[in-house]
C-alpha cells in the first residue's frame, strides 16, 4: 500500500470544540507532522472546515475516526499525496 504523506479533507463539525482545539486534537495522531485548518463556511449550528494533514505515513482511517470522535463528519477527501515525497500541483495549459 502507498504511503500517504498529505491528506486534504472537507469536514462538517459542530462549533464545540472550537477550530483551535479541534485542530490541536487531530494533530496529536501518530505520524501526523502537522495540520492546517481553514474555515470555509459558518452556520448557526456547524462549521465547514478544510483540514490539510501532512506526515511521513498518515493513517487515513485513524484521521477519519478522530474527526468523528470530535463530533465531525468527513464530507469528502479532496486531495491525497502518496510516495516518497509530496508533489505540488502546478498549473498546466489546460487549466483555466
Amino acid at each position: 500500500m502507498a504511503t500517504v504523506r498529505r491528506l486534504v479533507i472537507d469536514v462538517l463539525k459542530p462549533h464545540d470544540p472550537d477550530i483551535v482545539e479541534f485542530t490541536e486534537r487531530v494533530s496529536e495522531l501518530d505520524d501526523v507532522g502537522g495540520v492546517t485548518s481553514s474555515l470555509i463556511e459558518l452556520d448557526e449550528e456547524v462549521q465547514n472546515v478544510k483540514l490539510t494533514f501532512e506526515g511521513e505515513s498518515l493513517d487515513v482511517a485513524a484521521v477519519e475516526a478522530a474527526v468523528e470522535e470530535l463530533g465531525g463528519t468527513v464530507h469528502s477527501v479532496d486531495q491525497v499525496a502518496c510516495g516518497e515525497h509530496v508533489v505540488t500541483d502546478r498549473p498546466t495549459l489546460q487549466d483555466p
